[in-house]
């Protein structure tokens, strides 16, 4: 079985944002194969996504923290800079989190440790909406 959807997300502040339940909403009305994979791809270039902590919030601050200070706004050497002081921190920080993730489905649900929530790592000030990408991809066997 193969299952594909976009879908569109809230705009979100600059930071780190759980959306695993979006996810699973998102994909709530299809019956979820016994094993299989749900990859998700993120369709900008100033975002990325990742999978963490998802019990203390103080972890979604201390990332963005440590990305801000790793990736600062305003460095010397930006040339790419018409979009605003965070664009290029914000692509620079999407390449290096990455635009996509895998997840096992196990049961029929994703099979996350118990302490892991899929992020949404919103880079810009303003970043707007965002379209993800669900493929589920398994079986039943």
């Amino acid at each position: 079985m193969w299952v594909q959807k976009e879908i569109r997300l809230k705009p979100r502040q600059r930071g780190f944002h759980l959306i695993t339940h979006e996810i699973e909403n998102a994909l709530s009305d299809i019956r979820w194969p016994a094993v299989g994979l749900l990859h998700l791809f993120i369709k900008h270039t100033s975002a990325s996504l990742t999978i963490n902590e998802n019990a203390d919030p103080t972890v979604r601050g201390d990332f963005e923290r440590f990305f801000n200070h790793a990736v600062p706004e305003n460095a010397p050497f930006y040339q790419h800079t018409y979009e605003g002081s965070d664009d290029m921190p914000a692509h620079l920080k999407s390449s290096l989190l990455g635009a996509e993730l895998t997840v096992p489905v196990s049961g029929r649900q994703l099979n996350l440790g118990t302490w892991q929530g899929i992020y949404l790592c919103e880079h810009r000030d303003h970043g707007g909406s965002r379209t993800l990408v669900l493929t589920l991809q398994g079986s039943d066997d």
